[in-house]
Parts: C-alpha cells; sequence; structure tokens
C-alpha cells in the first residue's frame, strides 16, 4: 500500500529545522488537495446518483474506522447547523462504537461481522447512501459495511488512498484519492486524511446544493441557533430581496427565523402562501421565487 510505503526523503526528518519540517509537511497538505483534481467527475456522478434518495428521505451513513470514522462524524455533524439537515437523515457505522471517536479500540476496524451487523442494526436500504471511509481501503470493518449496504439495496461510495483497493472494488461510486506515501510512513492523518475531508466537503455540499439548502453562495437552510446565525439570516434576507435591515429583520420574525420564507416574505408572500411555494419546489427558494415573482 503505498499510504505505507517509507519514503527514503524523509529518513531524516526528525533532525530536520523547523522550517524545513514544516515545509515539507506543507508541501504535503497541497499535493493532498490536488489528488483530488483527477476525481472531480466521480465526485460529481456519485452526488447525482445520491440527490433523488436523499429527497426521498434516505439518509447520510458514514462508515469507517480510526481517523476516516473521525472525519466522516466531523462532515456529517457539520451537515446540521450549516444546513438544517435532519438529524434523522445522518447516521454513522464506527469500528468499535461512538467511544472509539477519542479512544483507540484495540482490533475494533478488523471486525468485518462488527462492520456487517451495524448496517443490518442501522436497516440500511434503498434509499440510504453509505459513504465507506478508508485510507488503506481494505479495512475489513469498512469494507463489510459497504459490502452488506449494497446487498441491502443502498447506494455505496467507497473513498480510499491505495490503487486497487478492496472498497473501491465493493463500492457502486469508487473515490481514489491517490495521495501516495506518507512523510510519516502509515500516519494517514496527514495527506490521506487531509484529502478524505476535501472529497467529503465537495460532496457533501454538493448534495446540499443539489437537494436546495443553498442559494448563490448563501446557506439558507441554516439553523440559526445562535447570535450571529441570527443576524446573518437578517443580513441574506435584505441581501437577496434588496430590502432594508428592518424589513428583513421583520420578516425574518414572522418567519419563525426561516431565512427561505423570510425572502418570499420580504417579496411581499404571505406565510401560508410561502410554505406552499416552498413545499411545491421542494425547499428551493430560487424555484419558489420564480414562480410568485417572475
Amino acid at each position: 500500500m503505498t499510504t505505507e510505503t517509507v519514503s527514503h526523503r524523509y529518513s531524516e526528518f526528525d533532525l530536520w529545522g523547523n522550517a524545513k519540517a514544516l515545509e515539507a509537511l506543507h508541501e504535503g497538505q497541497v499535493a493532498a488537495i490536488a489528488s483530488l483534481v483527477p476525481i472531480l467527475p466521480a465526485i460529481g456522478h456519485a452526488a447525482d446518483a445520491a440527490v433523488p434518495r436523499l429527497r426521498r428521505g434516505g439518509r447520510l451513513i458514514y462508515a469507517g474506522a480510526g481517523t476516516s470514522a473521525r472525519i466522516g462524524v466531523q462532515d456529517g455533524a457539520e451537515l446540521f447547523p450549516t444546513f438544517n439537515w435532519p438529524h434523522e437523515q445522518v447516521a454513522f457505522a464506527i469500528a468499535g462504537g461512538e467511544g472509539a471517536l477519542l479512544r483507540a479500540v484495540e482490533n475494533a476496524e478488523d471486525s468485518a461481522e462488527d462492520g456487517s451487523a451495524r448496517i443490518e442494526e442501522l436497516a440500511a436500504g434503498p434509499d440510504d447512501v453509505v459513504i465507506g471511509l478508508a485510507a488503506s481501503g481494505n479495512t475489513p470493518y469498512t469494507v463489510a459495511a459497504v459490502k452488506t449496504a449494497k446487498a441491502r439495496g443502498a447506494l455505496t461510495i467507497g473513498i480510499a488512498n491505495n490503487p486497487g483497493a478492496l472498497l473501491l472494488a465493493e463500492s457502486d461510486h469508487a473515490i481514489l484519492l491517490d495521495t501516495g506515501a506518507e512523510i510519516i510512513a502509515g500516519s494517514t492523518r496527514l495527506k490521506a486524511g487531509t484529502a478524505q475531508k476535501a472529497a467529503l466537503n465537495l460532496l457533501s455540499t454538493l448534495l446540499m446544493v443539489r437537494l436546495g439548502r443553498v442559494y448563490g453562495g448563501l446557506m439558507v437552510h441554516m439553523r440559526p441557533t445562535n447570535a450571529k446565525l441570527r443576524r446573518r439570516g437578517v443580513e441574506m434576507i435584505a441581501r437577496i430581496t434588496g430590502c432594508t435591515e428592518e424589513v428583513a429583520a421583520a420578516a425574518f420574525a414572522k418567519a419563525d427565523s426561516d431565512v427561505k420564507l423570510g425572502v418570499l416574505i420580504a417579496r411581499g408572500a404571505e406565510k401560508g402562501q410561502a410554505e406552499a411555494l416552498l413545499e411545491k419546489h421542494g425547499g428551493n427558494l430560487r424555484s419558489a421565487l420564480a414562480e410568485a415573482f417572475g
């Protein structure tokens, strides 16, 4: 596996001064991001396949072990505040359980039985999208989780950092992040981890855009859980409609802090009419605005 390769270039890495060591580490991070360029079309195809399932109420299920599991949890957890994605539409299959997020659980990643059992426990089905993450691409827990999910009819997406990985072969959509050898051999929290997180950023954000939770470059479906986000909500309404902040604030309040409803209300729609428009258009603000105001 290339991620386990010992690079002669770094045989004296621990002796390097700070400037040289940090330059090398930074170089690795840049290379990790560059590894996404060839697989952008694959991410797009995976998103296209996932959207109809998620629109029907399916879940995003992240499966992984160790670093990869933690990266998956970070991505999934951020969907709640950023896009107000329903909690019931995200689930996790973590080798060793939730406790493994903070402390390594011995041999957890080696249990194919546990990976399969977790997917059975979640009752993954045809509307679900299971994303398996593994730097090696051969982690028994993750491969089994994806294989079981696929057998149950779920859409499966495999993200791995080694060519020829089992995870990629078992997935409906294979995303190879060919990051190569790590500066510290086998430490896949470095290049491999960065590339995985970036790939998930791209995939999940594109999904949220296609599901109508973004208008332009604005997170109009966010959940305003603090003063900063409430201010942002008012600012978005004013920006989209061109109204004053006073009008935007009133519309935001009338909409019970729902930005999309607030936009339609600020444009002159009654609250009930605005709700009906958004329901008709699957929550897509642009489509609702086009029907109501041309």
